[in-house]
Parts: structure tokens; C-alpha cells; sequence
């Protein structure tokens, strides 16, 4: 099957609305500290913040803004803000002493007493790139590894940074448990999910995800709007749900947006773990088209941020995906099956009567605004031209 057709057989949504989301979580703060650190990166800018008329009208809201993260410091996908900030501060935290920079040529001849040095980590495709590409800003060596059955275009996107990859037997969690054997004293693993006893790096991986939501702030600012209503957050291991919880529901929050976590039904563990009350694992394969969701275990680090802050999580089949790439790619914005995920859900829950119980809760109607993140942009430019029928354009 090709990643146009390969998933779960369509059916209905499945939901989970919170009994108890909070308005404030405990822990939860806003940060531009990782921001001041991805300005000094080849490439920064702000991506776009766009308003959709036509989305708003489909969806039936007064306005739709959708965060494109298609093309971010150089690669197609937001995971380099992670990638990039922890790497920075799990190198720096190795290399003993903080450093005076301006330019990652700067950081680079900094960090010359640390090689021979590998930058290893698991990924279903951006998140290994996005290590990849750091690694090789930065002069070190990158080892990464996937899960069978990873789509060969993303494979070949990662090699294209200079990085070893080794195709893994079994799902993500395996590979997660691959990289994990290569920490030692000349390899640093950057991974954006934690396990017992690795936790200090996956939470800079969700601290470097704070640019989003400092940019999408003073973007609307900007705009002369006021903070949405709802956002819809595609959900993975959690890390960028965690980080939209830091944000949208800091301690001191008098008003926060409702939070909407969108999965594949393949691998909904964000939801299984909610409905559970502790983090469960969803065992693989996990087929789903939107690769980067495809994670079965959620991180520990994001779970106290997830289960306390999201209002409700859909889990979506694959053809909702390919509705909200065509979708998007009407209005301007290319993203591929994970980055349109978000829309995905929210098409869900306003055209399925599954998805009633979420439309309520979230007063989806003529006032209110909403927030879309669109993550990455056509990582598999074939499969994006399968679906939405046309080639992807140039740098998506």
C-alpha cells in the first residue's frame, strides 16, 4: 500500500471529553527564553499566522487562524524548535559551562572540545530530521532511528543532513528504545518523549515548542485580535500538547481556550492514558497515514501538562486527514497528513454525530475563534500529490 492508502479503515471518531480540565495548571508558565535562542538560528522567522474565511465558513465560526508550521528554519515541519533548543541545552549542560554566542558559527567553535560527538535520537520522520540538521549546524554526527515501514522519502530527508539511519524492527516505542542505547560519553540522545531516568531533555523539547504559541501571541496582537477560543493541537507523545498547556493555561490564566488533542485511532494513547487515569501503551502497528502521530506510549514529562489541561481529544481515521490536507491546500497552506491533523478532528467533530458531545462542550458557533496548528508541510510530496491532486509546491 502507498501512504496515500495505508491506515485504519475509516469509521467514526472516536472522543474523550475531561471531567475536570483546569483553567490554570499548576507548573504551567509562558517562556520566550527558547525564542531568544532560535532568533540566533540560521534561517529564523516567524511563520505565518493565517486568517481562513473559507474554513471558518465550513466549520460554521466567526474566524479560523491557523499557525503554518510548513516550512520552519529551513526544514518542513516545527520539530526543529525542539529539536534545536534541547540540543542546545543538553550541550551546553555537557560541555560544563554556558557560552557567550551570537551566530551558530559562534556555538559551533564553542563546542570543539566535545568532538569526536553524536547527536542520536527515534523519530517517525521530522523529529529525526530536525536532530539531524542541528547536528549538522553544529559540526557533530548524527545517528537516527525509524520504524519499519517509515515512508522512504523521509528516510531519505534525514540522510540528506548527514545522519546515519537505521530502520528499526517494530513500531516507534522501538526505536525510542534503540536510540536510548547509544547515550554514553560521546553521544548524546535528543529525544522528544521520556522514559524512567531521561527527563531533563524531552522537557527542553517542550520548552523549545513555546516559540509557537510567543509568535501566534504577538501575531495576533498584532491583528488587533483577541486569544482564541478553542485550539486544536494534533497530539503525538504529547510534548507540544504539553507545551500549548504551558502556554494557553499558565497559573496565573484568569480566561484560557478550550484544548482539543487530535489522534489517530491507530494510536491514541493520549486518549487511552485520559480515559485509564495513568499512562498506558497502545500496542503497534500503528498504520495511520499521519506518521508523526504514530506513538504509542505517552511522554512522562508531557503527561502531567496533557491530562490536566486538554478539554477533549478526538481520534480520527485517515481519511478525515486527506479531507483537511485538500481542505488547507484550498486555503493556501500545504500540510501534509500529520500537519493537517488538527483540522482533521475539528472536521470530525462538526460533521460526525460521534463528534456531538465535543461540539457542545467546545460552543462551536458564530462568535467564537478558533486556532489551528498545521505542523509540518508535504513531507511525502508524492503522497500529498495523491491526495490533494495536485504537486506540492517547490520547498514544502
Amino acid at each position: 500500500m502507498t501512504a496515500a492508502t495505508s491506515g485504519a479503515v475509516p469509521g467514526p471518531p472516536e472522543v474523550w471529553l475531561s471531567p475536570a480540565a483546569r483553567r490554570q495548571v499548576a507548573g504551567a508558565f509562558r517562556s520566550r527564553e527558547p525564542l531568544l535562542v532560535h532568533r540566533r538560528l540560521p534561517g529564523y522567522a516567524a511563520t505565518p499566522l493565517a486568517r481562513c474565511p473559507g474554513l471558518a465558513a465550513e466549520l460554521g465560526v466567526r474566524e479560523v487562524w491557523a499557525k503554518d508550521e510548513s516550512w520552519r528554519l529551513g526544514l518542513p515541519s516545527f520539530k526543529m524548535l525542539g529539536a534545536s533548543y534541547a540540543a542546545y541545552r543538553a550541550l551546553i549542560e555537557r560541555l560544563g559551562h554556558d557560552v557567550a554566542w551570537d551566530s551558530v558559527g559562534d556555538l559551533r567553535a564553542a563546542l570543539a572540545p566535545l568532538r569526536p560527538f553524536t547527536l542520536a535520537a527515534a523519530t517517525d520522520g521530522n523529529h529525526g530530521r530536525a536532530v539531524a540538521r542541528m547536528a549538522r549546524l553544529l559540526g557533530l554526527e548524527s545517528a537516527i532511528y525509524v520504524p519499519e515501514g517509515t515512508v522512504t522519502a523521509r528516510i531519505r530527508a534525514i540522510e540528506s543532513e548527514g545522519a546515519r539511519v537505521t530502520v528499526v524492527h517494530g513500531d516507534y516505542d522501538a526505536a525510542v528504545r534503540r536510540s536510548a542505547q547509544d547515550a554514553g560519553e560521546n553521544c548524546l540522545v535528543i529525544s522528544d518523549t521520556s522514559w524512567p531516568g531521561y527527563t531533563r531533555t524531552p522537557t527542553w523539547v517542550i520548552e523549545g515548542y513555546s516559540t509557537i504559541f510567543a509568535e501566534v501571541t504577538d501575531q495576533l496582537t498584532a491583528a488587533g485580535a483577541a486569544e482564541p477560543d478553542v485550539v486544536a493541537i494534533p497530539v503525538g507523545v504529547g510534548a507540544l500538547g504539553a507545551a500549548a498547556v504551558r502556554h494557553f493555561k499558565p497559573e496565573t490564566a484568569a480566561r484560557s481556550p478550550f484544548l482539543l488533542g487530535v489522534e489517530p485511532t491507530s494510536a491514541s494513547c493520549v486518549m487511552g492514558s485520559l480515559r485509564a487515569g495513568q499512562l498506558i501503551t497502545v500496542p503497534g502497528p500503528h498504520p495511520s497515514i499521519m506518521a508523526g502521530l504514530n506513538c504509542g506510549t505517552p511522554s512522562q514529562v508531557a503527561w502531567p501538562f496533557v491530562s490536566a489541561g486538554f478539554d477533549a481529544m478526538i481520534a480520527i481515521g485517515d481519511e478525515c486527514a486527506r479531507r483537511a490536507m485538500r481542505a488547507l491546500a484550498a486555503a493556501g497552506i500545504v500540510a501534509g497528513e500529520t500537519g493537517a491533523a488538527a483540522l482533521g478532528g475539528l472536521l470530525a467533530v462538526t460533521g460526525d454525530t460521534a463528534g456531538a458531545p465535543v461540539r457542545k462542550a467546545l460552543r462551536l458557533g458564530p462568535e467564537t475563534s478558533v486556532l489551528l496548528l498545521c505542523t509540518e508541510g508535504a513531507t511525502d510530496p508524492q503522497a500529498w500529490e495523491q491526495i490533494v491532486g495536485r504537486p506540492a509546491p517547490a520547498h514544502a
